[in-house]
């Protein structure tokens, strides 16, 4: 028999989330850790038998946003500590100069938040804790202030510990720090290419202001998803076009050996401007440019590099006074390669914003099979576009 979820019930219900399995239980076993050793610890420190004193409840919706939703403003370091801090601050001063406990809750909650608000450390767990330390009982209100700094801002401390731990350790940016805008590859004040059309930030944060509401995610974030987003989008309209199917195939490399006068001549004769370097596999290992053979020929003395240039060139692997000598050792290792089955799409950010003009191509196995160059991807994206066009 199929029961179907009313429709009413399915509008209260929220959607689902975007979390694969794997990411679920990787924050469950940190939640579980981070409490554990949290509270083991706090036993070793306070070495009290009484659950209260040494782990308070709300540590547990810390753990949930510092663990399963590490990238959340309100599970960053300063939310945790100073959240917690200031709502155990104000908790116990309510508890202590207001006589009611439901008024001093009330109040307490209020002037938490306000607290939170203006210091930037909003953090849904210290609610909790405000509450803790006016309705906590006999011996939370008998430690006083005491209870600021044990339990709240031990356990505070040693979670978020865990957390940094944990969660780098599985290769999440945590802290999640709000990144600054990509700044001009030619250090100019020019948004880059990619921004230039479509929204930018100072329209998502007017946007924002607008919605009138905390969104519990971060502006760069934000940001982030909508230009993937857009991505998708381009990608879904103008087809699957793929690194394979534009890239120059006969590909002129060199070797980490290769003599400089030798790599030279290559990009001379066949008109480029780098040559990917590869080691006997064929696996990309670098890049040399032309401009990687003018930095080492001190080109900031215009007077003579032609002359320089010419002896920087001329230096043999058999000369042991100099130190440059062949490609391996001027060459750049720091090189953005792309598979074969990329979509084409996806090599816009790299070329549009960072400013790459060439990016090798590998196959599965990591050798070069083949490159694509900024006028490879200008003529195809005109191409798909016109395509587009035609259907319409």
């Amino acid at each position: 028999m199929i029961t179907l979820t009313p429709l009413w019930l399915r509008n209260l219900l929220p959607a689902k989330t975007s979390v694969n399995q794997a990411e679920r239980v990787r924050s469950c076993v940190g939640a579980m850790l981070g409490i554990l050793l949290t509270g083991a610890l706090s036993v070793t420190v306070l070495g009290s038998a009484s659950v209260a004193t040494w782990l308070i409840a709300p540590m547990g919706a810390s753990a949930v946003l510092l663990f399963a939703v590490p990238a959340s403003p309100m599970a960053q370091p300063w939310s945790i500590i100073g959240g917690n801090v200031i709502a155990a601050v104000i908790g116990v001063t309510c508890a202590k100069f207001i006589a009611a406990p439901m008024v001093a809750a009330a109040i307490a909650i209020a002037l938490a938040m306000a607290a939170m608000f203006a210091l930037r450390c909003l953090h849904p767990p210290s609610g909790a804790i405000a509450l803790t330390a006016v309705l906590g009982g006999a011996q939370i209100r008998a430690s006083g202030y005491g209870f600021v700094i044990s339990p709240v801002a031990l356990n505070s401390v040693l979670l978020l510990t865990m957390a940094l731990l944990y969660n780098n350790l599985l290769g999440r940016r945590y802290p999640h720090s709000q990144r600054l805008d990509g700044q001009h590859p030619h250090q100019t004040v020019d948004l880059v290419p990619i921004n230039r059309l479509g929204f930018t930030s100072d329209d998502l944060l007017a946007v924002l202001h607008d919605y009138n509401q905390v969104i519990d995610v971060s502006i760069d974030d934000l940001e982030a998803l909508f230009h993937r987003t857009e991505m998708h989008a381009f990608r879904r309209r103008f087809g699957e076009t793929q690194c394979r199917d534009i890239m120059s195939k006969d590909i002129v490399a060199v070797e980490y050996a290769t003599e400089l006068a030798e790599a030279w001549s290559l990009m001379e004769k066949h008109s480029v401007q780098v040559l990917p370097v590869i080691d006997r596999a064929k696996r990309v290992i670098g890049i040399v440019s032309r401009s990687d053979f003018l930095r080492h020929a001190d080109p900031r003395r215009y007077e003579g590099l032609g002359e320089r240039l010419r002896a920087f060139l001329h230096r043999t692997r058999h000369s042991h006074s100099d130190k440059h000598e062949a490609v391996g050792q001027i060459m750049s290792t720091l090189v953005r390669t792309a598979p074969e089955s990329c979509p084409l799409v996806e090599l816009v950010p790299l070329m549009v914003d960072i400013g790459l003009h060439h990016v090798p191509i590998v196959n599965g196995n990591r050798q070069l099979v083949g490159m694509v160059t900024q006028t490879d991807l200008v003529a195809a994206l005109y191409e798909t576009s016109l395509t587009e066009l035609n259907r319409a």
